[in-house]
């Protein structure tokens, strides 16, 4: 009996020593945890998409406690998240320019056509490898869908072989524009309408032979902007939103209809 007794005895002893020594290490190397942290948390919409330009919202959170980070930043909460944040710090809340999307092409099934059939995996990445996309346009919108795939807010749709967002739905998180292989999408100021929807870098000519939608490089718009909002570079037109106002003059002045309103 005490052959058993014995081993049973100093194995419970050396378990309760490290309840023991556990209990007292767990306070000694306690660390408090500010409770505002899991407030702010809470309060943000736990997208842990990273447009913030912090690993997720919990991360997000700690910045803004232990760091100083600002209270603006979640795109996706915008102005209710940054209202609770301000409230649970007892400051007055931030300002928030609501953000949206926009997809840089309008190269549509009219305005260009298929260099070849893709039998691969259907997704823009995978046909990217592919002599750089199957379409004519090598900068345009591949059309398979990478971009709906990472939006979870259901915000994006293929129009006619071209992605579109649905502004109201969109949270400005930025997913699509890290999926999408031809960096075709762009985060911009909601009030900001006057987009150039053309993406690509080739010349005037290579341009129009490729697709009937793109923007030529003439420089048309730059010389018309009364804002110097808009200018042309490697014959890529592209709007400043910081100058835009909207006034349309580069819209009313493009001759190939490459400027729009989204």
């Amino acid at each position: 009996m005490t052959t058993y007794l014995v081993p049973v005895l100093i194995l419970a002893g050396c378990g309760i020593l490290a309840g023991v020594l556990l209990t007292v290490a767990a306070k000694v190397f306690y660390v408090k945890v500010d409770e505002r942290i899991e407030k702010i948390s809470a309060s943000l919409p736990q997208a842990n998409c990273g447009a913030c330009g912090y690993a997720g919202c919990a991360d997000y959170a700690s910045a803004i406690i232990n760091s100083g980070a600002p209270t603006n930043l979640c795109r996706p909460g915008g102005a209710d998240a940054a209202g609770k944040i301000a409230e649970i710090l007892g400051v007055a809340a931030s300002e928030v320019v609501p953000m949206v999307a926009v997809v840089r092409c309008n190269g549509d099934c009219n305005a260009t056509t298929p260099a070849f059939d893709f039998d691969g995996v259907q997704s823009c990445k995978a046909v990217k490898r592919f002599y750089g996309g199957n379409g004519s346009c090598k900068y345009g919108c591949i059309g398979l869908g990478d971009c709906l795939a990472a939006c979870d807010r259901d915000a994006i749709k293929l129009e006619n072989g071209v992605a579109k967002v649905i502004p109201l739905l969109c949270g400005a998180c930025g997913q699509c524009v890290a999926v999408c292989p031809n960096q075709l999408i762009e985060i911009r100021p909601l009030n900001k309408h006057v987009e150039v929807l053309c993406s690509s870098a080739a010349n005037g000519k290579e341009t129009k032979l490729s697709c009937k939608n793109g923007c030529i490089g003439c420089k048309i718009c730059e010389k018309k902007c009364p804002e110097g909002a808009i200018t042309v570079t490697d014959f890529h037109a592209a709007v400043d939103h910081d100058k835009c106002t909207n006034c349309g003059t580069c819209i009313e002045a493009c001759p190939v209809k490459v400027i729009h309103r989204v």
